[in-house]
Order: structure tokens, then sequence, then C-alpha cells
């Protein structure tokens, strides 16, 4: 899901746009709320049942994600929404542009392990300045893709050296819209990823169909040590389903984008679509073409010109991908192999060092009430705190004072690229150094 952004939002996650179910319109009304009690069922059958029944409601609403509704505690999972992992070091080690872009294709496969390795789940609805930062510390034990060339084993050795440290932050910075901004830092290997996370979905009656909102432009990657290489990779749409049989699984049947301006190499992405019959094959296919940035017009892999194909992709996105590169005689190799893959754990901040409006602390009591089972309390503690939230926006609406993010410096962009208030700068390189120490602000406060 569109990326790269998230609080605790350790749900699992496929190539698509993120789920960033910030689902909000009129925070001046409390939204109602199922009576539920702490005997009432828990297993996922019954999960199921009480959250297709509320879906049904909203059958024929044109973007649910603009509608405000309230979940019974139960529902959730006892995670933020602003939460997810990014591990993208691996990005521009080779030296050959179809190596780069290769290797911009592994992370986009890899980003979402969550989603292939999890099972889809509803998070918390994120609230207007709530933000979330961690780190992670990884090792470089991927490989250059060097097309026609194998890593020796000197080279090999080159990538398991200490961990690097990539550094997270994200900000709810609208609420109507429900938007949120991104941006992951990763200074020892010149790598910056950004973006805005917003979805619009559908309830069909027998699936939820959740596409980029119009604010979510992608996941734009900048190589900074490649001449400040910029990647766009935009998400497709996807289903939620299942619901019928009682188990939620998530399916892609659409087409995306990977372009960089600079090399003009562009990657076509086409997502097959399953049968009606059969177990899932999450089959994706993939064409990387010379293209040209001012007239390219192409979206379907059929159209591209044979004389400008670079290369080919294509295997199951849940398991393998393998790439072959035009001209060559070599058989596929393995881009990817997803199969022993888990998502990596981030370091956030001790709760002590936290700040009351980052997630984990925000929700804390909510994600302390839910893992107890004890769902009475937990939906009190989020209808508590959702309460506070309309009172601030009410407060502010009288005072007539307009919000405005505190680490990003505008709440949308129409290119879809966020950008660091000073504040956002040194909240990154806190992270980079260890050191959490934030000044409360006029927001902090729940």
């Amino acid at each position: 899901m569109a990326s790269s952004s998230s609080g605790s939002k350790s749900n699992r996650e496929s190539p698509v746009p993120s789920v960033n179910s910030a689902t909000s319109a009129d925070t001046s009304v409390p939204p109602p709320t199922a009576a539920i009690s702490d005997k009432a069922g828990n297993d996922d059958s019954s999960k199921l049942r009480t959250f297709v029944g509320i879906l049904r409601k909203f059958i024929g609403v044109a973007d649910i994600a603009a509608v405000r509704f309230s979940l019974p505690s139960q529902l959730l999972e006892p995670i933020p929404n602003l939460d997810r992992p990014e591990t993208f070091i691996s990005i521009g080690k080779s030296d050959n542009e179809i190596g780069r872009t290769l290797e911009v294709l592994r992370f986009w496969f890899t980003k979402d392990l969550k989603y292939v390795k999890g099972k889809p789940c509803k998070p918390y609805n994120s609230t207007l300045g709530e933000f979330f930062r961690c780190n992670w510390d990884i090792n470089d034990d991927a490989p250059s893709v060097s097309p026609g060339k194998s890593t020796t084993a000197e080279e090999d050795s080159k990538t398991t050296q200490k961990p690097v440290r990539v550094s997270f932050l994200t900000e709810q910075t609208s609420h109507h819209p429900p938007v949120s901004a991104f941006y992951v830092d990763c200074p020892e290997r010149g790598l910056a990823a950004r973006g805005f996370d917003q979805i619009s979905a559908k309830f069909t009656g027998t699936s939820v169909r959740v596409v980029p909102g119009a604010h979510n432009l992608g996941i734009f990657i900048t190589l900074k040590n490649r001449d400040n290489e910029e990647y766009q990779l935009t998400h497709p749409a996807a289903h939620l389903g299942g619901f019928l049989r009682g188990s939620l699984s998530v399916s892609v049947a659409d087409t995306c984008f990977i372009t960089c301006k600079k090399t003009r190499i562009k990657v076509i992405l086409h997502y097959l679509e399953e049968a009606w019959l059969g177990r899932a094959q999450n089959r994706v296919q993939g064409v990387l073409y010379r293209y040209n940035p001012d007239k390219d017009k192409i979206t379907r892999i059929k159209d591209v010109p044979e004389k400008d194909i670079l290369g080919r992709v294509e295997g199951c996105w849940q398991e393998k991908i393998t790439y072959t590169v035009a001209g060559s005689d070599e058989p596929p190799q393995t881009l990817i192999d997803l199969t022993p893959l888990f998502p990596v754990p981030k370091s956030a901040p001790p709760e002590e060092e936290q700040l009351p409006n980052e997630s984990r602390k925000l929700w804390s009591k909510v994600t302390d009430a839910i893992l107890s089972k004890q769902w009475g309390q937990a939906t009190k503690e989020k209808q508590d705190l959702e309460e506070r939230q309309r009172e601030k926006t009410a407060e502010r609406k009288a005072q007539s004072v307009e919000w405005k993010p505190r680490f990003f410096t505008a709440a949308t962009d129409p290119i879809g690229k966020p950008d660091l208030t000073d504040e956002g700068e040194k909240a990154l390189k806190g992270l980079q150094d260890g050191n959490f120490k934030l000044a409360e602000n006029a927001e902090t406060s729940t």
C-alpha cells in the first residue's frame, strides 16, 4: 500500500496504496459505534461478520474513506495507523542504470512484506497532528543488481558491514480529506523517499476497492549519490475480498509505473486478474524500456516498441520475482525471493521520550485494553480520545486558528512531494543521532 507511510501500521502490505484509513468527515458530531460488551466474541469469523454488517451500510457510497465512522474496538488491531518499515538501502549500488532500476523494483516488491506475511486489518484512525518516528538498523546484505554480471565473493563481502540506519518520520497533515505525509532518510547511503498517504475506498457488496487518493501520487525516491536520480513509484488499485469465504485477502489487478526522467527509463507493472475458480496466483508481469518523458503516453506492456525494451520482470508478487535483460542469452535471474523474508523490526523512541501525540503513546490505553481483551474499556478509551480531538477542532474554529503541520511545510502538495520544515529536519537528524528529545508545542496535549 501506499507506501511508504506510517505510526504503527504493522498490518500486512501488498504493493497497493497504503490504507491510511483515517476515515473522517464531520468531527463535530460523535460518530456512532456499535455497543460491544467485554464478552463479545473475538474470533476472526465474528469480527468479520460485524465488519461486513457495518460495511453494508456504505454500499453505493462513492468514497467510504471520506466518511466518518467509528468501528467497535474489537474490530481494530492494537496498532496506530502510522507505522510501516521501509528497507531500501540497496537502491543505488549498481553502476548500471538498468541495474539501479531493478534495485528500485526489488525495493518495490519487498516494501510490502507485512501485507504479504500477515492478515489485512483495520488500524486506528489517525488524529490530526499525530506523528510517528522510528529507526531501522539494517544489515546491508543485498548485493547490487548488475545485469549480465554475477556478484563476486569479494563484492558480496562488502554488503555485510555494520548495520545501516534508516530513519522514518510521518505526520497526519490533513483530516478533510485524511492525508499523512512521510519522509524516509538514509544519509549514509544518500537515499531519501517521501510522499503522501491517502486512499479512496468503495465497498461493492463483496469486496472493498482501494485506490490512491488525489494527493497520493506515489513514492518519490531520490538517489543523491547518483546525480539526484529521482524515481516515482505509483500505486495500483487493490481489492480487499474474502468476505463470503470468511477469510480476508488482498488481491491486485491493475497497472502501475516506475519512472526516472534522468535515466529516461520507465517500468510498466501489470498485476494479472485472478480467475474466478482455483487458487490465487498473484502474478505480475513488467517491462523496462527507454522512454521520452515529454512524449511518452504508453500505459500497456503490449504497446511498448520492441526496440525500446531493456528488460522484463515476472513472477508471483507474494513469492518470487525474476528478470531478464534484452539481448542477453542468460536465463531468468532471481530479483527477489520473498518466501523466507519477514518485516524488519523497527526501533521507536522509548515511551518516556515520546510526546503525547506520538502514535504509540497516543493510543497506548486503547492498545492495552485490546491486548487484555477489555473491549468495552477499549471502546471507551477510543471514544474519549476522539472526543478530545473534536473539542480541539471546535476550539480552533471558534478562535479562527488555522492548523498547520509541525514537521512538513504543507498539508498536501500538488506534485505529491512533501517538504520538511526545520523541525522536521531536526527530528530526522535526532533519529539518526539517537537523540529523541522534542519540545512540546500547542498540539502536543491530547
